[in-house]
Protein backbone atom coordinates (compact mmCIF):
# COMPACT_ATOMS: atom_id res chain seq x y z
CA UNK A 1 0.00 0.00 0.00
CA UNK A 2 1.35 3.42 -1.00
CA UNK A 3 1.85 5.56 2.11
CA UNK A 4 3.58 8.48 0.37
CA UNK A 5 1.82 11.84 0.79
CA UNK A 6 -0.21 12.91 -2.25
CA UNK A 7 1.38 15.22 -4.79
CA UNK A 8 -1.72 17.43 -4.68
CA UNK A 9 -4.31 17.76 -1.94
CA UNK A 10 -7.26 20.11 -2.46
CA UNK A 11 -9.21 20.80 0.73
CA UNK A 12 -12.61 22.52 0.91
CA UNK A 13 -11.94 24.68 -2.14
CA UNK A 14 -14.57 27.39 -2.55
CA UNK A 15 -14.55 29.89 -5.39
CA UNK A 16 -17.40 32.40 -5.42
CA UNK A 17 -18.22 35.10 -7.95
CA UNK A 18 -19.79 38.15 -6.33
CA UNK A 19 -22.10 39.61 -9.00
CA UNK A 20 -25.08 41.94 -9.18
CA UNK A 21 -27.30 38.87 -9.54
CA UNK A 22 -25.98 37.44 -6.29
CA UNK A 23 -23.15 35.21 -5.17
CA UNK A 24 -22.39 32.46 -7.70
CA UNK A 25 -20.91 29.53 -5.77
CA UNK A 26 -19.14 28.04 -8.78
CA UNK A 27 -16.89 25.77 -6.69
CA UNK A 28 -18.39 25.00 -3.31
CA UNK A 29 -16.38 22.76 -1.02
CA UNK A 30 -14.31 20.59 -3.37
CA UNK A 31 -11.78 18.19 -1.85
CA UNK A 32 -9.65 15.56 -3.60
CA UNK A 33 -6.12 14.21 -3.91
CA UNK A 34 -3.81 13.23 -6.76
CA UNK A 35 -0.81 10.99 -6.22
CA UNK A 36 2.53 11.31 -8.00
CA UNK A 37 2.31 9.76 -11.47
CA UNK A 38 -1.47 9.22 -11.22
CA UNK A 39 -4.01 10.10 -13.93
CA UNK A 40 -7.28 11.35 -12.46
CA UNK A 41 -10.30 12.25 -14.56
CA UNK A 42 -12.78 15.00 -13.64
CA UNK A 43 -16.10 14.73 -15.47
CA UNK A 44 -19.41 16.60 -15.56
CA UNK A 45 -21.63 18.80 -17.69
CA UNK A 46 -20.73 22.37 -18.62
CA UNK A 47 -21.41 24.66 -15.67
CA UNK A 48 -20.56 22.07 -13.01
CA UNK A 49 -17.37 23.83 -11.91
CA UNK A 50 -14.62 21.69 -13.47
CA UNK A 51 -12.64 24.43 -15.20
CA UNK A 52 -13.09 26.90 -12.34
CA UNK A 53 -11.65 24.27 -9.99
CA UNK A 54 -8.53 23.96 -12.17
CA UNK A 55 -8.10 27.71 -12.56
CA UNK A 56 -8.55 28.20 -8.82
CA UNK A 57 -5.75 25.73 -8.08
CA UNK A 58 -3.39 27.95 -10.09
CA UNK A 59 -4.90 31.18 -8.76
CA UNK A 60 -6.02 32.29 -12.20
CA UNK A 61 -9.38 33.63 -11.02
CA UNK A 62 -10.09 37.27 -11.81
CA UNK A 63 -12.60 39.64 -10.20
CA UNK A 64 -15.47 39.34 -9.46
CA UNK A 65 -14.27 35.82 -8.61
CA UNK A 66 -12.69 35.13 -5.24
CA UNK A 67 -11.22 32.06 -3.57
CA UNK A 68 -12.87 32.01 -0.17
CA UNK A 69 -11.00 31.82 3.17
CA UNK A 70 -10.54 28.29 4.46
CA UNK A 71 -9.72 26.87 1.01
CA UNK A 72 -6.41 25.02 0.72
CA UNK A 73 -4.47 23.70 -2.27
CA UNK A 74 -1.45 21.77 -1.02
CA UNK A 75 1.08 20.94 -3.74
CA UNK A 76 4.25 19.13 -2.76
CA UNK A 77 3.43 20.16 0.82
CA UNK A 78 3.05 23.89 0.07
CA UNK A 79 -0.27 25.74 0.20
CA UNK A 80 -0.46 27.49 -3.19
CA UNK A 81 -3.18 29.82 -1.92
CA UNK A 82 -0.81 31.21 0.72
CA UNK A 83 2.05 32.04 -1.68
CA UNK A 84 2.80 35.59 -2.80
CA UNK A 85 2.61 36.47 -6.50
CA UNK A 86 6.26 35.67 -7.15
CA UNK A 87 5.89 32.31 -5.42
CA UNK A 88 2.83 31.22 -7.42
CA UNK A 89 4.49 32.31 -10.69
CA UNK A 90 7.38 29.96 -9.91
CA UNK A 91 4.88 27.09 -9.71
CA UNK A 92 2.71 27.93 -12.74
CA UNK A 93 4.19 26.58 -15.96
CA UNK A 94 7.09 25.12 -14.01
CA UNK A 95 5.89 22.52 -11.49
CA UNK A 96 2.23 22.62 -12.61
CA UNK A 97 1.34 23.17 -16.26
CA UNK A 98 -2.04 23.48 -17.96
CA UNK A 99 -3.28 22.58 -21.45
CA UNK A 100 -6.36 24.51 -22.51
CA UNK A 101 -9.14 23.25 -24.75
CA UNK A 102 -8.90 25.74 -27.62
CA UNK A 103 -5.38 26.06 -29.05
CA UNK A 104 -6.24 28.92 -31.42
CA UNK A 105 -7.03 31.18 -28.47
CA UNK A 106 -4.12 29.91 -26.36
CA UNK A 107 -1.51 30.44 -29.08
CA UNK A 108 -0.41 33.88 -30.30
CA UNK A 109 -1.06 34.09 -34.07
CA UNK A 110 1.82 36.52 -34.77
CA UNK A 111 4.66 34.41 -33.33
CA UNK A 112 6.01 31.11 -34.62
CA UNK A 113 5.28 28.04 -32.56
CA UNK A 114 9.00 27.59 -31.92
CA UNK A 115 9.22 31.08 -30.43
CA UNK A 116 6.20 30.42 -28.21
CA UNK A 117 7.52 27.10 -26.89
CA UNK A 118 10.99 28.60 -26.38
CA UNK A 119 9.52 31.54 -24.46
CA UNK A 120 8.37 29.16 -21.71
CA UNK A 121 11.95 27.96 -21.22
CA UNK A 122 13.28 31.52 -21.14
CA UNK A 123 10.66 32.73 -18.62
CA UNK A 124 11.17 29.86 -16.19
CA UNK A 125 14.93 29.36 -16.51
CA UNK A 126 18.09 31.23 -17.40
CA UNK A 127 18.35 29.49 -20.79
CA UNK A 128 19.89 31.48 -23.62
CA UNK A 129 17.87 32.23 -26.73
CA UNK A 130 19.68 29.47 -28.63
CA UNK A 131 19.30 26.91 -25.83
CA UNK A 132 15.59 27.76 -25.47
CA UNK A 133 15.08 27.28 -29.22
CA UNK A 134 16.80 23.88 -29.12
CA UNK A 135 14.61 22.92 -26.17
CA UNK A 136 11.54 23.94 -28.19
CA UNK A 137 12.59 21.74 -31.10
CA UNK A 138 13.24 18.87 -28.68
CA UNK A 139 9.75 19.26 -27.17
CA UNK A 140 8.04 19.40 -30.57
CA UNK A 141 9.78 16.15 -31.45
CA UNK A 142 8.71 14.63 -28.12
CA UNK A 143 5.02 15.26 -28.83
CA UNK A 144 5.23 13.68 -32.27
CA UNK A 145 5.34 16.69 -34.59
CA UNK A 146 7.10 15.60 -37.83
CA UNK A 147 10.14 17.56 -38.99
CA UNK A 148 10.14 19.58 -35.74
CA UNK A 149 12.99 21.94 -36.67
CA UNK A 150 11.14 23.08 -39.77
CA UNK A 151 7.72 23.11 -38.09
CA UNK A 152 9.09 25.32 -35.32
CA UNK A 153 9.17 28.15 -37.87
CA UNK A 154 5.46 27.75 -38.68
CA UNK A 155 2.67 29.97 -37.38
CA UNK A 156 -0.37 28.52 -35.56
CA UNK A 157 -2.72 29.00 -38.55
CA UNK A 158 -0.42 26.83 -40.67
CA UNK A 159 -1.01 23.78 -38.46
CA UNK A 160 -4.01 21.46 -38.13
CA UNK A 161 -6.07 21.41 -34.94
CA UNK A 162 -4.39 18.22 -33.76
CA UNK A 163 -0.92 19.66 -34.37
CA UNK A 164 -1.81 22.86 -32.52
CA UNK A 165 -2.95 20.78 -29.55
CA UNK A 166 0.39 18.95 -29.63
CA UNK A 167 2.14 22.34 -29.54
CA UNK A 168 0.22 23.27 -26.38
CA UNK A 169 1.23 19.98 -24.79
CA UNK A 170 4.87 20.66 -25.77
CA UNK A 171 4.66 24.12 -24.15
CA UNK A 172 3.22 22.60 -20.99
CA UNK A 173 6.01 20.02 -20.69
CA UNK A 174 9.02 22.29 -21.36
CA UNK A 175 9.93 22.57 -17.67
CA UNK A 176 9.23 18.90 -16.78
CA UNK A 177 6.24 19.63 -14.49
CA UNK A 178 5.13 17.21 -11.81
CA UNK A 179 1.44 17.82 -12.61
CA UNK A 180 -0.25 18.43 -15.95
CA UNK A 181 -3.82 19.79 -15.98
CA UNK A 182 -5.53 19.05 -19.30
CA UNK A 183 -8.81 20.97 -19.62
CA UNK A 184 -10.95 19.39 -22.36
CA UNK A 185 -7.86 18.76 -24.51
CA UNK A 186 -9.76 16.84 -27.22
CA UNK A 187 -13.12 18.66 -27.41
CA UNK A 188 -12.53 20.51 -30.70
CA UNK A 189 -10.92 17.53 -32.47
CA UNK A 190 -12.42 14.78 -34.60
CA UNK A 191 -12.55 11.27 -33.19
CA UNK A 192 -9.39 9.99 -34.88
CA UNK A 193 -7.24 12.94 -33.76
CA UNK A 194 -8.85 12.77 -30.31
CA UNK A 195 -7.64 9.18 -29.93
CA UNK A 196 -4.13 10.21 -31.01
CA UNK A 197 -3.97 13.00 -28.41
CA UNK A 198 -5.17 10.69 -25.64
CA UNK A 199 -2.60 8.10 -26.68
CA UNK A 200 0.08 10.80 -26.65
CA UNK A 201 -0.89 11.96 -23.15
CA UNK A 202 -0.79 8.38 -21.84
CA UNK A 203 2.62 7.77 -23.45
CA UNK A 204 4.06 11.00 -22.05
CA UNK A 205 2.62 10.29 -18.60
CA UNK A 206 4.35 6.91 -18.51
CA UNK A 207 7.61 8.14 -20.01
CA UNK A 208 7.95 11.28 -17.86
CA UNK A 209 6.21 10.05 -14.70
CA UNK A 210 4.03 13.12 -14.35
CA UNK A 211 0.60 13.21 -12.74
CA UNK A 212 -2.35 14.24 -14.91
CA UNK A 213 -5.70 15.84 -14.06
CA UNK A 214 -7.86 15.25 -17.14
CA UNK A 215 -10.97 17.46 -17.26
CA UNK A 216 -13.72 16.46 -19.68
CA UNK A 217 -17.47 16.09 -20.16
CA UNK A 218 -16.94 12.75 -21.93
CA UNK A 219 -16.91 9.55 -19.88
CA UNK A 220 -15.51 7.73 -22.90
CA UNK A 221 -12.35 9.85 -22.60
CA UNK A 222 -12.19 9.03 -18.88
CA UNK A 223 -12.49 5.29 -19.57
CA UNK A 224 -9.67 5.52 -22.10
CA UNK A 225 -7.17 7.59 -20.15
CA UNK A 226 -7.76 7.74 -16.37
CA UNK A 227 -7.39 5.31 -13.47
CA UNK A 228 -9.62 7.23 -11.04
CA UNK A 229 -12.53 9.59 -11.63
CA UNK A 230 -14.15 12.56 -9.86
CA UNK A 231 -17.73 13.33 -10.93
CA UNK A 232 -18.69 16.99 -10.46
CA UNK A 233 -22.16 18.48 -10.27
CA UNK A 234 -23.38 21.75 -8.83
CA UNK A 235 -19.91 22.96 -7.87
CA UNK A 236 -19.21 19.82 -5.81
CA UNK A 237 -17.79 16.34 -6.23
CA UNK A 238 -20.80 14.02 -6.12
CA UNK A 239 -18.97 10.74 -6.69
CA UNK A 240 -15.38 9.49 -6.72
CA UNK A 241 -14.08 6.01 -7.42
CA UNK A 242 -11.70 4.02 -9.57
CA UNK A 243 -12.77 4.05 -13.22
CA UNK A 244 -13.51 0.33 -13.16
CA UNK A 245 -15.64 0.61 -10.00
CA UNK A 246 -17.52 3.67 -11.24
CA UNK A 247 -18.47 2.09 -14.57
CA UNK A 248 -19.48 -1.19 -12.93
CA UNK A 249 -21.28 0.17 -9.84
CA UNK A 250 -22.28 3.85 -10.12
CA UNK A 251 -23.77 5.01 -6.83
CA UNK A 252 -25.02 8.52 -7.67
CA UNK A 253 -28.05 9.00 -9.98
CA UNK A 254 -26.16 11.70 -11.88
CA UNK A 255 -23.37 9.25 -12.67
CA UNK A 256 -25.99 6.69 -13.72
CA UNK A 257 -27.45 9.27 -16.09
CA UNK A 258 -24.07 10.09 -17.61
CA UNK A 259 -23.34 6.41 -18.21
CA UNK A 260 -26.77 5.78 -19.78
CA UNK A 261 -26.23 8.75 -22.11
CA UNK A 262 -23.07 7.23 -23.58
CA UNK A 263 -23.56 5.82 -27.12
CA UNK A 264 -22.79 2.11 -27.44
CA UNK A 265 -21.87 -0.20 -30.28
CA UNK A 266 -24.88 -2.10 -31.56
CA UNK A 267 -27.34 0.45 -30.20
CA UNK A 268 -28.90 0.85 -33.62
CA UNK A 269 -31.78 3.31 -33.83
CA UNK A 270 -32.52 3.24 -30.13
CA UNK A 271 -32.61 6.77 -28.72
CA UNK A 272 -29.89 7.80 -26.30
CA UNK A 273 -30.95 8.33 -22.71
CA UNK A 274 -30.87 11.93 -21.52
CA UNK A 275 -30.81 13.57 -18.12
CA UNK A 276 -33.85 15.88 -17.93
CA UNK A 277 -33.42 19.57 -17.18
CA UNK A 278 -30.21 21.57 -16.93
CA UNK A 279 -27.59 22.40 -14.31
CA UNK A 280 -29.09 25.13 -12.05
CA UNK A 281 -27.35 28.51 -11.96
CA UNK A 282 -24.66 28.72 -9.25
CA UNK A 283 -26.45 31.75 -7.79
CA UNK A 284 -29.44 29.54 -6.95
CA UNK A 285 -28.41 26.01 -6.05
CA UNK A 286 -31.49 24.15 -4.76
CA UNK A 287 -31.75 23.24 -1.08
CA UNK A 288 -30.61 19.80 0.00
CA UNK A 289 -29.28 17.70 -2.86
CA UNK A 290 -28.38 19.88 -5.85
CA UNK A 291 -29.39 17.16 -8.31
CA UNK A 292 -32.82 16.47 -6.80
CA UNK A 293 -34.86 18.45 -9.37
CA UNK A 294 -33.47 16.21 -12.12
CA UNK A 295 -33.46 12.92 -10.19
CA UNK A 296 -36.01 10.11 -10.54
CA UNK A 297 -35.23 8.83 -7.04
CA UNK A 298 -35.68 12.12 -5.11
CA UNK A 299 -37.83 12.13 -1.97
CA UNK A 300 -38.47 14.51 0.95
CA UNK A 301 -35.08 13.98 2.57
CA UNK A 302 -33.33 15.12 -0.61
CA UNK A 303 -34.85 18.61 -0.26
CA UNK A 304 -34.36 18.83 3.49
CA UNK A 305 -30.78 17.58 3.91
CA UNK A 306 -27.66 18.29 1.88
CA UNK A 307 -26.03 14.85 1.47
CA UNK A 308 -22.45 14.31 2.64
CA UNK A 309 -20.02 12.24 0.60
CA UNK A 310 -21.11 8.84 1.93
CA UNK A 311 -18.55 5.99 1.77
CA UNK A 312 -19.78 3.28 -0.61
CA UNK A 313 -16.72 1.07 -0.14
CA UNK A 314 -12.98 1.61 0.05
CA UNK A 315 -11.95 4.54 -2.18
CA UNK A 316 -15.54 4.94 -3.46
CA UNK A 317 -17.82 7.69 -2.18
CA UNK A 318 -21.08 9.28 -3.38
CA UNK A 319 -22.96 12.41 -2.29
CA UNK A 320 -26.41 10.77 -2.32
CA UNK A 321 -28.87 9.71 0.41
CA UNK A 322 -29.51 6.49 -1.56
CA UNK A 323 -26.21 5.21 -0.19
CA UNK A 324 -27.68 5.64 3.31
CA UNK A 325 -31.14 4.36 2.32
CA UNK A 326 -30.60 1.88 -0.54
CA UNK A 327 -34.14 0.50 -0.29
CA UNK A 328 -35.40 3.79 -1.76
CA UNK A 329 -34.18 2.72 -5.20
CA UNK A 330 -36.96 0.14 -5.44
CA UNK A 331 -39.60 2.81 -4.73
CA UNK A 332 -38.61 5.08 -7.64
CA UNK A 333 -39.17 4.94 -11.39
CA UNK A 334 -35.67 5.17 -12.88
CA UNK A 335 -37.09 5.39 -16.41
CA UNK A 336 -38.28 8.90 -15.59
CA UNK A 337 -34.68 10.09 -15.60
CA UNK A 338 -34.53 9.50 -19.36
CA UNK A 339 -36.68 12.55 -20.09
Amino acid sequence: MNTAPPLLRVQDLRTYFHTRSGVARAVDGVSFEIGAGETVGMVGESGCGKSVTALSMLRLIDAPGRIEPGSRVLFEGTDLLALNEEGIRRVRGNRIAMVFQEPMTALNPVFTIGDQVAEVARVHSDASRKAAWERAVEMLELVGIPDPRERARSYPHQLSGGMRQRVLIAMALVMNPALLIADEPTTALDVTIQAQILELLAELQQRLGLAVLLITHDLGVIAEAASRVLVMYGGQIVEQASVRELFAHPAHPYTEGLLKAMPRLGQGRERLAVIPGTVPPPTAWPSGCRFRDRCAYAWERCAAEHPPLYPVQALHGARCHLVDEPARRALATPGASRG
